[in-house]
């Protein structure tokens, strides 16, 4: 997307922002009017009554009007007719209260509609402010000049410095060091970059300066991309507007309709025109879908606020429905089934320095640098309260580790090549050991430290991200509620994927490692296909993911801006044990919203046939319809109701945690 296109977000986003504040208003004159009219016999004051319904009506009632009016300038019929003409006629038979009541349900409508016609925008603002704004484009005689991104072409050198964004696509010309891909990839620790390796813009360098050779123009980069897969994947849930209009248009016209021949054939055949028009009347009172439209509403209000009690956030009423249909499940890996932070896996000492010597030495090194790896270390020696020693002559080596000397000697640390470079080369000298127990460490997917002095390799540290206590737990519940599929995707590297995916109980089979934001779009959309897919993730990264499943569902504590907005339900506690309890929920919510649409549809063909054939007494069918509401509401308010089998799911028993979490173990095995 160019600068044209970022103002004209920005404009749209400013306007959105004004609609959903008038809409909310809108909303909330409409509940007042309401609540105080119904109160107002209670409150010793009768007379209010109408001025507050009054008040329900303009509130409620006007900006129906205003949008049916502009449907008929389209020869459009829109339910917002009927729901303004049925309000009316409810009020000319005295149940303004009904009217009122329909009016602030569809008003509420308006107002999360206008929430969700924005997520996609506010989705993309939060991508694009991944990508700089300028580039340092590098001349062929060494010269750099500040440069737009737009105006960077393939081919061009562009300089990047240490901690700033990278501004596009590229391949590294000159220079090495670790780039941090989590936005893109989901990997957990940053990726160590040299000449010919490629990079995405969005992603952050590390320590060392590099110049870049670019690969694609911004507006083809792999951020760009991303930002085109979230807006696409938003878009194609249109198709469910579209039967939702089909349907209200002829709905509308066929109760209208009806009204219109009911008051013509009862005036010309009947004994009067005023029976005719209570008829007519009658007809448009106990054909309007108040019973209809409150009772999912009832049911997706209930089942929301339940859901928020046990710590998950349902974006409306489609994802709850989605959602309950969801027979596959696809996890993103890091920050998701993992805690997305590096931890001291194991010590496997290769000489006779004890673990904690080892440690000590080790962090001693390693406190001198920000590589996440390093922190791990030095967290771990925190915790059993070492005393560091003091570093001195520190030499940080990019891409390869540490050295220096402490007390009085020369230690290394770091990985192969860095021991390759002091001839301590674990694959090519005479440690079977040491070769033994970095590929032991390797094996179970951790980042391998090794601690060397001169030629000999003292010790290998296993870092890795740590699994989440939870969630061998919360995928096992699925399985026994029903789920079929339960997948990971990652960017990781294999072996760590595996590692991981064997603590959690997922299939090797379903291991999905070593790729970028459109390889997992392609991945969720081949199982969406055939099942109705929920996918979780919590990154950048997972955006558009999210976007193409049938439902996304982020991490809502430690998830990214974009991966909460992107998703249409947040787990608010980050603990996954909520998702069986938010999908047993779904479910019981889909079972009460089909019960309670039979029992209100059931109840208005009733009246109607009987209006019709019967000339039923209008304070019956009025009866009828209150009574067809109360039983819908209140059938919806049972999902409210603690469900027994979430008493043990997770901290609180199905409250919301809002404690921090206890340390999660390592990864399976001791060292």
């Amino acid at each position: 997307m160019d600068t044209d296109a970022a103002i004209r977000l920005a404009e749209e986003l400013a306007q959105d922002r004004r609609v959903l504040r008038r809409d909310a208003i809108l909303t909330a004159a409409t509940f007042v009017g309401l609540a105080f009219g119904l109160a107002a016999p209670a409150l010793g004051l009768p007379e209010a009554r109408g001025w507050s319904f009054a008040l329900a009506y303009l509130s409620g009632g006007v900006p129906a009007a205003v949008r049916a009016v502009r449907s008929l300038s389209r020869r459009h019929l829109h339910i917002d007719l009927l729901m303004v003409v049925a309000a009316l006629a409810a009020a000319a038979v005295g149940e303004a209260r009904d009217g009122a009541i329909l009016l602030l349900l569809f008003q509420l409508a308006e107002t999360l509609e206008a929430y969700a016609m924005g997520t996609t925008k506010r989705a993309v603002a939060g991508l694009m402010e991944l990508r700089p704004d300028t580039a340092r484009r590098v001349d062929p005689g060494g010269n750099t000049e500040v440069v737009p991104v737009a105006d960077a072409r393939v081919g061009d050198t562009v300089r990047v410095l240490p901690g700033e964004r990278l501004p596009v696509d590229g391949e590294v010309l000159r220079g090495r060091s670790s780039i941090d891909q989590s936005n893109l990839t989901g990997e957990s620790v940053p990726v160590d970059k040299g000449p010919g390796d490629q990079v995405f813009a969005g992603t952050v360098n590390g320590h060392g300066a590099i110049d870049l050779r670019v690969t694609s123009e911004a507006s083809a980069s792999t951020l760009a991309r991303m930002i085109d897969l979230v807006t696409e994947a938003q878009a194609a849930r249109a198709p469910s507007q579209r039967v939702s209009d089909w349907f209200g248009t002829r709905y509308t016209f066929g109760v209208l309709g009806g009204a219109t021949l009911t008051l013509l054939g009862f005036g010309l055949l009947g004994p009067s025109w005023s029976d005719a028009a209570y008829t007519a009347a009658t007809l448009l009172v106990v054909a309007s879908p108040c019973a209809v439209v409150i009772s999912v509403p009832a049911a997706v209000l209930a089942a929301l606020a339940a859901a928020a009690r046990r710590g998950v956030l349902f974006k409306g009423g489609g994802a709850l429905e989605t959602f309950g249909r969801a027979d596959a499940f696809v996890f993103d890996k890091t920050g998701t089934l993992s805690e997305g932070r590096m931890r001291v896996l194991s010590i496997r000492p290769l000489s006779d320095v004890d673990e904690a010597g080892i440690l000590r030495l080790t962090a001693g090194l390693e406190r001198h640098s920000e590589h996440p790896v390093a922190k791990a270390v030095v967290d771990a020696a925190l915790a059993r309260d070492l005393d560091l020693p003091d570093a001195t002559d520190p030499l940080a080596r990019p891409g390869q580790g540490i050295e220096g000397r402490l007390e009085g000697r020369s230690y290394w640390v770091g990985n192969r090549r860095l021991a390759a470079l002091h001839g301590a080369d674990p694959a090519e000298g005479d440690a079977p050991a040491a070769q033994a127990a970095l590929e032991a460490l390797e094996d179970r997917g951790a980042t391998v430290v090794l601690l060397g002095e001169g030629e000999r390799i003292l010790a290998a540290i296993g870092v890795a991200d740590a699994v989440r206590p939870e969630a061998a737990e919360a995928l096992a519940r699925l399985r026994e509620a029903g789920v079929r599929t339960i997948a990971m995707l990652t960017g990781d590297h294999p072996a760590v994927a595996y590692a991981l995916a064997a603590n959690v109980g997922i299939a090797a089979e379903d291991v999905h490692a070593e790729l970028l934001p459109e390889d997992k779009v392609r991945a969720v959309a081949a199982l969406a296909e055939s099942r109705t897919v929920a996918y979780v993730g919590d990154g950048v990264n997972d955006a558009a993911a999210l976007a193409t499943a049938q439902v996304g569902v982020a991490m809502g504590a430690s998830g990214s801006d974009v991966a909460l907005e992107t998703a249409d339900i947040a787990l608010l506690a980050n603990d996954l044990r909520r998702l069986p309890v938010a999908l047993r929920l779904a479910r019981r919510a889909n079972r009460v919203i089909a019960q309670n649409l039979t029992f209100a549809l059931g109840v208005m063909v009733i009246m109607v046939a009987w209006t019709l054939l019967g000339n039923l007494p209008l304070p019956l069918g009025v009866i009828a319809h209150e009574g067809g509401t109360l039983v819908v509401v209140a059938n919806g308010l049972r999902l409210l109701l603690p469900d027994r089998r979430d008493s043990g799911a997770g901290p609180g028993g199905g409250r919301l945690n809002r404690e921090a979490h206890i340390a999660a173990p390592s990864l399976a095995g001791g060292p």
